[in-house]
């Protein structure tokens, strides 16, 4: 049952737009298989860290920018790259983006060395930055009535799950024969959303205006800033200079983006989108959700092969009864939301991941392994039920030309989430003898973060569209 706001939205939606538009379905397909192929890429890197290692020697702090070097550009460029989507049209911003991601997936595979990884994962980021707000914003252009989107958002959603249920497995299964597998993979998945996103139909352009330079600066500024500063805090220590003046650093480059915002010609977020309530607690609810479920992921991937003496294929395998339920919940959600109001999934997928993070934590290291399997399915699984309803539930509450921004914000905070995650957890378990305590502290640390943003949840009401 909706909420009275939520059928307010809901019928000002039906009423005023056609149930689809032509070219509908092969749209929602390269939507879908555009955010499979970036979400399997941020999490089948995870298991195949140990053989990366292997090729190319280096500490923790190599492995972290592996990982936070693709999820530090997708976080800084998907503001300006929602802005983008809404300016130059959702269809052609979907392919240049899915393209510049093929490219540098091939170029990921083919790295002599460390250096050239992260840099060829820089420019992943930059493309998967772009795919994720002009995906959802063709679904939102190809489906204009609220209930249809919904169900296309679950069916988008159901990609991302699979994407990231599939990408442990998938680590652990190419890691046996050589890591680089796991990146040319992206090749035929990118090229397959490229065909159908020809047969789309064209998008329509929001006035243009200038780039805004200030912003999208000062954003890479203050988050390269902030991940480099907590993964350094983890070998130099959070008193050091360098580490002390990163955190100014990103500070003083976070205030100059509010300024931008508050006072630009053109800003790319705006100021009043980033002081709405909706925004501001969605972006929260984003960041706390990715910092427990991305930061599972790297802890016990990790976990499993260095005190548990797994494999990297038993190490995915593990993952499998949580991502195959976190699979089946997303397509729930779109009936959950209708069934019982936009908040209640929302609220309901926080609570089963906290208590998962929790359970994970209190599981003695002499356990057996199948105890930590189990733990992992509340924490994946409720993801899973939140995710598509926070971003349907925003969806519903901004301006159609405001939806390729709006989506950029929220996932912009769900990937600075889970590059934090990373960096400070990976801070925590840096010390081999201090694996096991550091990896109890950081899942307590990210099941605390969830419990506070699913009591900020009841606050969560959809208010006038911005």
């Amino acid at each position: 049952m909706s909420t009275p706001a939520d059928t307010t939205v809901l019928v000002a939606d039906q009423t005023a737009a056609a149930p689809r538009r032509p070219g509908a379905g092969v749209a929602l397909g390269a939507a879908l298989l555009g955010f499979f192929v970036i979400t399997l890429d941020a999490l089948v890197v995870n298991v195949a860290l140990p053989s990366i290692r292997g090729s190319f020697g280096g500490g923790i702090t190599g492995l972290q920018w592996v990982i936070d070097g693709y999820t530090l550009m997708f976080a800084a460029l998907l503001l300006s790259a929602g802005s983008l989507t809404d300016r130059l049209g959702a269809r052609r911003t979907f392919g240049v983006g899915l393209a510049l991601f093929v490219v540098a997936s091939a170029v990921c595979g083919l790295a002599p060395n460390l250096g050239t990884l992260v840099g060829s994962r820089l420019v992943q980021g930059a493309g998967a930055a772009v795919i994720v707000p002009s995906s959802l914003a063709l679904i939102r252009e190809a489906f204009p009535d609220a209930g249809r989107r919904a169900k296309a958002i679950s069916i988008w959603a159901l990609g991302g799950s699979v994407g990231s249920a599939a990408g442990p497995v998938a680590g652990g299964f190419f890691s046996q024969v050589d890591w680089r597998l796991i990146f040319f993979i992206n090749l035929p998945v990118g090229l397959i959303a490229l065909l159908l996103l020809m047969r789309a139909q064209g998008s329509q352009r929001s006035a243009k205006a200038p780039f805004d330079w200030a912003g999208q600066l000062s954003a890479v500024v203050a988050m390269a800033a902030l991940t480099f500063a907590a993964i350094e805090a983890g070998s130099a220590g959070f008193s050091t200079p360098k580490v002390l003046g990163s955190f100014l650093l990103a500070l003083g480059a976070a205030a100059v983006f509010v300024g931008a915002q508050a006072r630009g010609r053109h800003p790319m977020v705006g100021l009043a989108l980033l002081q709405d309530r909706t925004m501001v607690l969605a972006s929260a609810i984003g960041f706390a959700l990715n910092v427990g479920f991305y930061g599972m992921i790297f802890l016990l991937s990790l976990y499993l092969q260095q005190a548990k003496g797994m494999s990297a294929l038993a190490t995915g395998l593990a993952f499998v009864p949580m991502t195959l339920l976190t699979a089946s919940v997303s397509p729930t959600a779109a009936w959950f939301a209708a069934r019982f109001g936009a908040r209640m999934p929302v609220i309901t997928g926080q609570v089963a991941m906290a208590g998962g993070l929790v359970l994970l934590a209190l599981v003695p290291a002499t356990a057996p392994t199948w105890l930590l399997v189990a733990a992992m399915i509340p924490v994946g699984a409720g993801g899973s039920l939140a995710v598509p309803a926070l971003t349907s539930l925003l969806l519903d509450h901004v301006v159609p030309g405001r939806a390729g921004t709006a989506t950029g914000v929220l996932n912009t905070s769900r990937q600075v989430g889970g590059a934090l995650a990373v960096a400070v957890f990976g801070a925590l378990i840096a010390e081999p003898d201090h694996l096991s305590g550091g990896l109890e502290a950081s899942l307590l640390i990210a099941a605390a973060a969830v419990a506070c943003t699913t009591a900020a949840t009841f606050l969560l009401r959809p208010a006038a569209r911005v």
